[in-house]
């Protein structure tokens, strides 16, 4: 299979999956915190430990899943972690309906879905490795970044109608109906999964926890990859808020505007995804690797010099546009280069540690850049993330010898 191919009625079904579920997440997206807002009242440090101690908790609980699901068979542990997101934001429409919702579920139901989110994603690595010859995980990849900012453009204006219609919770029951179907593809797509070997011992050790970490950190190339996404997704992701605060506040720019800023440039998105295929047929996979993760950190620094008015909104689009179409070019090239550099008997540790560790490191950052706006004000905070953002490419690996093929799995004796 080539550029263009199919790659197959079980990865058709798989890739329906992702871009339904994917779709009811962006068709959700910030509904929990105006369901706090608007229905529970909450105040900003309530809807600020939503979103944080939310991810920060979920990512710690699932840091046992990754060992255990590693030695099952990943398709009907998808199939689980649909169905649990499903049925815990199914329980907010119903609390809502019967007036008993609280802060208190609404943080409960977002560790569960953090958790299973992280499960989920690092099942379906392994899943899709299983799924397609190595030749072709580029493509797959490609496919889902396609979807991902496909969604993004499409999915908050539609929730945005959504919810001045109907209220946020419809939008929450929208979502909640998006992984009942990604359940429903993922079992369409059929076929024998062998379930994996386990080794000799039968019950887990708490050091069997970390061995998505240990795997990671003793591989020369996985290493600094790890630190280099870690670190930029969660300072990009720091300064978001203190960004909207600065647009939305002294700015004055108005909800619309501030929504188009970033919901226009993810049409680069999708534009390099379609490119990553390309570029690494031409170039290779590190040399893509090295420029377009040196480039998606060049962007953001801009954003330190917004003022207000139509140049101001030309700038955050500027900025945003070309952010988001190296990422796009990088991230599928990334997601491929890790999975064929994992061992196959690993795929779901590293994945799970790797996750965990993003989502711990975005939740820290996004607290203490929050902290620091406060201190010194949002463009002076925004402006020392992009400085911090400017130094991440010296984590990249750049030199040909740091990409081999995969390593061969190791015995691991008197494991799980």
């Amino acid at each position: 299979m080539r550029s263009g191919q199919r790659l197959g009625r079980r990865f058709g079904w798989l890739w329906a999956a992702y871009g339904t579920s994917a779709l009811g997440t962006w068709l959700a997206f910030g509904a929990f915190p105006l369901i706090a807002v608007q229905v529970l009242h909450a105040g900003p440090a309530e809807v600020a430990a939503l979103s944080s101690a939310g991810a920060a908790v979920g990512a710690a609980a699932a840091v046992p899943l990754g060992p255990w699901v590693e030695f099952r068979r990943k398709r009907p542990v998808l199939i689980a972690m649909d169905l649990v997101r499903c049925a815990a934001l199914l329980t907010i429409p119903t609390a809502f309906a019967l007036g008993v919702l609280t802060f208190v579920q609404l943080l409960l139901v977002s560790v569960v879905v953090a958790a299973a989110d992280i499960t989920f994603r690092a099942a379906s690595g392994a899943y899709l490795k299983t799924l397609l010859a190595g030749e072709d995980l580029l493509v797959a990849n490609a496919r889902f970044e396609s979807t991902a900012w496909t969604t993004t453009i499409i999915g908050p204006p539609l929730g945005g109608m959504a919810i001045g219609l109907l209220g946020p919770v419809a939008t929450v029951v929208a979502d909640a109906l998006s992984y009942l179907l990604s359940a429903l593809g993922i079992r369409a797509t059929g076929g024998h999964e062998p379930r994996p070997e386990r080794p000799a011992a039968t019950h887990m050790r708490a050091r069997d926890l970390l061995d998505g970490w240990r795997y990671i950190l003793a591989d020369a190339t996985l290493r600094p990859l790890f630190f280099n996404t870690a670190l930029f997704n969660g300072l990009v992701m720091a300064a978001q808020p203190l960004l909207a605060v600065l647009m939305l506040g002294p700015l004055g720019f108005a909800p619309w505007q501030y929504g188009l800023a970033f919901a226009a440039p993810s049409i680069g998105g999708l534009l390099g995804s379609q490119l990553a295929r390309p570029l690494v047929t031409r170039f290779g996979q590190r040399q893509v690797l090295a420029v377009a993760g040196t480039l998606r950190a060049i962007w953001p620094i801009g954003l330190a010099f917004l003022g207000p008015g139509t140049g101001g909104l030309l700038l955050v689009m500027g900025v945003e546009l070309g952010l988001i179409f190296c990422c796009g070019v990088f991230n599928p090239v990334h997601a491929t280069y890790r999975l064929e550099r994992t061992a196959t008997d690993r795929v779901t540790r590293t994945l799970s540690a790797w996750a965990v560790t993003t989502k711990a490191t975005t939740a820290l950052l996004t607290a203490g850049w929050g902290v620091l706006g406060a201190l010194f004000g949002p463009r002076t905070a925004i402006g020392l993330a992009g400085l911090l953002l400017l130094a991440t490419p010296l984590l990249l690996p750049h030199h040909s010898a740091a990409f081999p093929s995969e390593p061969e799995p190791a015995p691991e004796p008197g494991r799980i």
